[in-house]
């Protein structure tokens, strides 16, 4: 497991779909630096978040425009974790594997994968890298699951994530 700074505590979003609930900010609130993994189509959700904390997003199936134009995946460090990033974990795998992710080498790993694109929250630890899903923030289908964000935080073992559920929409329900 990855030994992260005391105080590194990471926001991971995905999937705001442009609309991004008032109680996001509020449980960012004191973080160091914000992920977004797409589908963000709406560029005032990354003013919103950047207001909180710095913010690494990159572009998802559904931006286009100036937000087509992010990084289809982006490697950062904060607090002493390095993690890379991207909308699709298919992609970003093959990618990942092949050593084609500026900034890492082909058998080098980062502390943290995040991707989102499928909607569902996922946790897993593969060979002491953390992948992460933290689902979708606005769960705009019908059968999504209810709306989700994670936070990455340090605990006695090194990382650890905390799902955040996000009340749906009342115009979401059916």
């Amino acid at each position: 497991m990855v030994k992260a700074s005391k105080d590194a505590r990471i926001g991971v979003i995905s999937d705001t779909h442009g609309y991004l609930d008032p109680q996001v900010l509020e449980e960012f609130a004191g973080v160091d630096h914000i992920i977004h993994a797409g589908d963000v189509m709406d560029a005032a959700t990354l003013e919103a978040l950047g207001a909180v904390a710095p913010v690494t997003a990159v572009a998802g199936n559904m931006d286009d425009g100036k937000l087509g134009k992010l990084p289809r995946e982006v490697t950062g460090k904060v607090g002493g974790v390095r993690f890379v990033v991207g909308h699709k974990r298919k992609r970003l795998m093959k990618r990942l594997s092949l050593g084609k992710i500026e900034g890492l080498g082909k058998r080098e790993w980062p502390d943290l994968v995040v991707c989102g694109h499928d909607h569902l929250p996922a946790v897993e630890w593969i060979d002491g890298t953390l992948f992460l899903n933290p689902g979708s923030a606005s769960a705009p289908h019908y059968e999504d699951d209810d709306p989700t964000i994670a936070i990455v935080e340090p605990g006695p073992a090194g990382l650890g994530v905390r799902f955040v559920r996000i009340p749906r929409r009342p115009d979401d329900e059916s």
